[in-house]
């Protein structure tokens, strides 16, 4: 499991910032749908586009950490979350959006479960990895003894 979790961060991590820097340099183009929709949204998409970015640059310093902290994988997990939910208000405001939409939308709600259940693996595996070791060093004589 904090194999997995770890993966998923690196995944995930990649992903964001990829996707992002592409709606940096892309803007609208890179929205389904959106090539037309004026230098406001083109603005609002570039800012965007770095700020999901970042989220991804969180993701891998997620997973470079030993363990991969739980409390930041909930707080990333919960601001994706957000983000579907997002998706499902302007649904119910706007309609149907865009397929490749409705796609995200079931992604950014279909991924934080998964995150909130793996948040702590690499944590308990940690902490069980520690009590593993403690019993060993116990039962190792000291050097004291030796004299």
């Amino acid at each position: 499991m904090a194999r997995a979790l770890r993966m998923f961060a690196w995944l995930m991590g990649v992903a964001c910032v990829a996707i992002g820097l592409f709606h940096v340099i892309g803007s609208n183009a890179a929205i389904p749908g959106g090539p037309d929709a004026g230098a406001t949204l083109d603005s609002l998409g570039r800012f965007f586009g770095a700020i999901f970015a970042g989220y991804g640059l969180v993701w891998l310093w997620a997973a470079r950490q030993n363990p991969v902290p739980a409390r930041v994988v909930r707080w990333l997990a919960a601001v994706f979350l957000l983000g579907g939910i997002g998706r499902i208000l302007s649904l119910a405001v706007h309609g149907w959006p865009h397929p490749f939409q409705v796609a995200l939308a079931l992604i950014e709600l279909a991924f934080p479960p998964v995150w909130f259940w793996l948040a702590d693996a690499d944590e308990r595996a940690s902490r069980k990895q520690d009590q593993n070791a403690q019993p060993a060093e116990a039962d190792a004589p000291s050097r004291s003894m030796d004299r």
